[in-house]
């Protein structure tokens, strides 16, 4: 069985030139890096930017056999990056592969029986797309824990209570929500971190991680709350960090179930996250450890 990442693969139009990004591209490379066997679901355009996202995703092992080939362009994101290397963006989605999404060519979940679902960032909001996935992954959710990460993209969508009513549904079918602080101060400004997460797992969700950059992360499960601090390192840029702490979750779920990221474990992997992300932000774009890398940092 393999991991699922669903999402979009699209370009990074950064200031020193085009790169391969997308939040669940970023995540399945992570996971590849790591040697887990992982799918990656998505449209990929036959064009230049498209052959170059195949590539590079094929290059570090994200199995691609569950993709749809395309005619459509590919999406692109201008990334803008502020003084401290976080990074903004503005896409270009209308009639693009990347959000090509259909019930016709989705994997069958009865069949294949993926390990985990990770999902999220704008493949969760653009419609048609987003219902037509909303309905799959609901199936998936029979046989496999979804981690949804939202990803929030206020220059995509910028009506709060549309962003929230789908955030809301999507968590209603997730094991566990990887989430920034940002995203939920952005989403729910009148309410505090804990606040969110607490409702969210009251209403049935296993595990919320939230990520909060510099600061480092917390997760909240029913029967408490792990804190770990952010690695210090050199900041490069932000890009892909997130979706690399994704990834350390999915890591965790694999080995330890959803429901044994408690206690001790769930700040191990926690951890473990904030190290990974680390590596990530020191280096240009959306590069995740390798294992080697990882082990190296973690003993340090």
């Amino acid at each position: 069985m393999s991991i699922w990442v669903c999402g979009e693969v699209l370009i990074d139009i950064l200031p020193t030139g085009p790169v391969v990004g997308g939040g669940p591209a970023n995540t399945a490379k992570a996971l590849a890096r790591l040697g887990y066997d992982v799918d990656f679901i998505d449209g990929i355009s036959t064009d230049a930017f498209g052959v170059s996202a195949r590539k590079e995703l094929s290059q570090d092992g994200v199995g691609l056999d569950l993709t749809l080939t395309s005619d459509k362009p590919t999406c692109t994101a201008t990334v803008t990056l502020d003084s401290k290397g976080s990074a903004s963006y503005e896409f270009l989605i209308a009639g693009t592969a990347t959000f090509d999404f259909d019930s016709s060519w989705l994997p069958d979940p009865s069949r294949l029986k993926p390990s985990v679902l990770h999902i999220g960032t704008l493949v969760t909001v653009i419609q048609p797309g987003a219902d037509v996935l909303y309905g799959w992954a609901a199936q998936v959710g029979e046989f496999a824990p979804i981690v949804f990460d939202p990803n929030i993209r206020p220059s995509v969508l910028g009506d709060r209570e549309q962003y929230v009513q789908s955030v809301e549904k999507w968590v209603s079918i997730s094991s566990v929500v990887k989430v920034s602080d940002d995203d939920i101060k952005w989403l729910y400004p009148d309410q505090s971190l804990d606040e969110v997460a607490h409702r969210w797992i009251a209403g049935g969700v296993s595990c919320v991680v939230i990520t909060r950059g510099a600061h480092g992360l917390i997760g909240f499960t029913e029967h408490g709350m792990e804190e770990v601090d952010g690695a210090k390192v050199a900041v490069i840029d932000t890009v892909g960090a997130g979706d690399t702490v994704g990834a350390i979750v999915v890591e965790g779920i694999i080995k330890h179930s959803v429901h044994g990221l408690e206690g001790n474990v769930l700040n191990e992997v926690l951890h473990k996250a904030a190290v990974a992300a680390g590596i990530t932000c020191s280096r240009a774009g959306a590069q995740p450890p390798r294992t080697h890398e990882l082990l190296e940092a973690m003993e340090k």
